[in-house]
């Protein structure tokens, strides 16, 4: 029964998240009441508050059902070989997080967050946007400095700037998609600039 129970409130926890990427999307964070969450999965207030202390701790549970740590995204590809190869690393991480960002749920909430959230009470959207640019950028920047000791990077170009490089294109990129993601492939289009562009940062 106990067991029964726990699997019950997942799904009523998740049931909820879901509600609330449909009703942000739609009316914006700001404009959003938990009350409109409950209701839209036809549940009581009560429910929410049983699940999430308030809207800012039920939006970072939204945001964490598609976080991409870098470094997970290389674990998941299981090559043990990429330790030597850096920029492969690089290059599979992220077309592996493209992968990810084209399915309809990892695509609502990111537009949720960066197109359809203001700063209201304890959500910043700027600062989560930073903090996961920040994330991404330093994890970027550790693998650059790996080929740089291998030998790899292009003479002259410094992991710190090579991970700038890397993190401003992925984040025009993801943008311009975001905005009319049925214009282009994010993998595709993704997949040839970062090509292209660490081709740019290899050594010759």
């Amino acid at each position: 029964m106990a067991r029964r129970t726990k699997a019950e409130a997942a799904a009523t926890r998740e049931a909820l998240l879901d509600a609330a990427e449909e009703v942000f999307l739609e009316k914006g964070v700001a404009r959003t009441s938990l009350e409109q969450i409950a209701r839209h999965a036809g549940m009581t207030r009560g429910a929410v508050y049983w699940h999430f202390r308030n809207k800012a701790d039920l939006f970072q549970a939204m945001l964490g059902r598609v976080r991409m740590p870098f470094q997970e995204l290389v674990a998941e590809i299981g090559d043990p070989s990429l330790v030597e190869r850096p920029l492969e690393a690089i290059r599979l991480a992220i077309l592996k997080g493209f992968e990810r960002l084209e399915q309809p749920q990892y695509r609502r909430v990111h537009a949720i967050l960066i197109h359809h959230c203001e700063v209201f009470g304890d959500i910043d959207p700027l600062a989560m946007q930073n903090e996961m640019a920040d994330e991404a950028c330093g994890a970027l920047a550790d693998y650059f400095a790996c080929a740089a000791r291998l030998g790899q990077l292009r003479e002259g170009l410094t992991p710190a700037t090579a991970a700038e490089l890397m993190q401003a294109m992925l984040g025009g990129l993801f943008h311009d998609w975001l905005r009319n993601h049925e214009r282009f492939s994010l993998v595709a289009k993704g997949r040839e600039l970062v090509d292209t562009q660490l081709a740019l940062m290899r050594r010759a």
